[in-house]
């Protein structure tokens, strides 16, 4: 399975590109080979945002200075349950 594939291949093989961003694959789209566009699964782009709104809490960045400086706390990761 291909991770490029220039616009006039996507028209053809859209199904197999597809399939390739739902496994988990970066898949990008060129035209005349510079890329235009990059395709990720739903369930990646759910990770990456989730992701930055860590990275965007105030509490959380706290805590990450703190974990690199040596001083922050640590919790079993069955702590971090909804």
């Amino acid at each position: 399975m291909k991770d490029t594939y220039s616009v006039k291949d996507l028209q053809r093989e859209t199904a197999a590109a597809i399939r390739a961003a739902e496994s988990g694959r970066l898949v990008t789209i060129t035209r005349r080979d510079t890329p235009v566009v990059h395709v990720i699964s739903a369930a990646r782009l759910g990770a990456i945002l989730e992701t930055m709104e860590l990275l965007a809490d105030p509490a959380f960045q706290i805590a990450a200075r703190q974990a690199r400086a040596g001083k922050g706390k640590y919790f079993p990761a069955s702590a971090l349950a909804d």
